[in-house]
């Protein structure tokens, strides 16, 4: 498999969505050092939410894992604008994931495994992560899972 994960997401039938404009008082992404904050995305397809609710209501687990693969295409995405090239990430440093889910919901692991596992397809053991998921009981626009990022990033090949 190749190096590049610009071609591991191509391997993987994926691209890259245009990167979504903050809806509020905050910016995308910021750098500082080497460092690269993504803030929280949601799993826009198409411009779109690719599903609205709660898991352990209308929202599976399995479609709220491919909401949270959705929405690390998305904090790729950003990464993209922000750096310019993907293949500038030196390591995913950690994911956080919010799902929004009823009380008796317990598989938030799972879910936010589409965004750590999909992490760990385009970079390699570079995508192995850090990682909090928490259960929340709402987000943005009635969105079942949120995702955040923290990259290492290097210099321009």
């Amino acid at each position: 498999m190749s190096e590049n994960p610009n071609d591991r997401l191509k391997a993987l039938g994926l691209t890259l969505p245009k990167a979504a404009a903050p809806v509020a008082t905050y910016v995308a992404a910021v750098q500082t050092g080497s460092t690269l904050v993504v803030s929280g995305q949601l799993p826009l397809v198409d411009g779109k939410l690719k599903a609205t609710g709660k898991l352990g209501g209308a929202i599976s687990a399995d479609l709220g894992k491919e909401c949270a693969q959705a929405c690390l295409l998305n904090v790729l995405a950003q990464v993209q604008a922000a750096i310019g090239d993907l293949s500038r990430v030196k390591r995913v440093v950690r994911l956080g994931g919010f799902i929004a889910c009823t009380p008796e919901f317990t598989q938030h692991a799972a879910v936010m495994n589409g965004a750590s596992d999909l992490a760990v397809e385009v970079f390699g053991d570079a995508g192995r992560h850090a990682r909090s998921t928490i259960g929340v009981p709402s987000l943005p626009l009635d969105a079942p899972v949120e995702v955040e990022a923290l990259f290492e990033i290097g210099e321009n090949a």
